[in-house]
């Protein structure tokens, strides 16, 4: 299975397979007929204070990964939840969908790569 990751606003493809919005708030600006989702799976979203603690200061890039390792491990069940979801879904692939605009530092990739260690 392809685990993808993608900005929520960039034009769906039939190609995106099973679409999962991993954000824990709705993204500015977009309707759900946009989004296109086939599941939104906030409660693995990294916490409020997490998110506000990055969001001022993306420097701190490592200790963000660590804290939402942290919060992905305390939140284990929602996490297997999203897993057997994912194992369950008929599509060849899964994009994780995301608001950040910076399309490389943020928990999508932490979190594809815990998936994908559990495929």
């Amino acid at each position: 299975m392809i685990i993808n990751v993608k900005r929520v606003y960039a034009e769906p493809a039939r190609s995106d397979g099973m679409r999962i919005l991993i954000d824990r708030l709705w993204p500015r600006g977009c309707t759900k007929e946009a989004a296109a989702l086939d599941l939104w799976a906030k409660d693995i979203a990294p916490s409020t204070d997490l998110r506000k603690w990055f969001h001022a200061d993306t420097a701190q890039w490592p200790e963000f990964t660590k804290r939402y390792k942290a919060e992905l491990k305390a939140n284990q069940p929602a996490l297997d939840d999203l897993i057997a979801q994912i194992k369950a879904t008929r599509k060849k692939t899964v994009t994780l969908l995301f608001a950040s605009k910076d399309e490389s530092l943020n928990h999508a990739h932490i979190l594809r790569d815990r998936i994908t260690k559990s495929l």
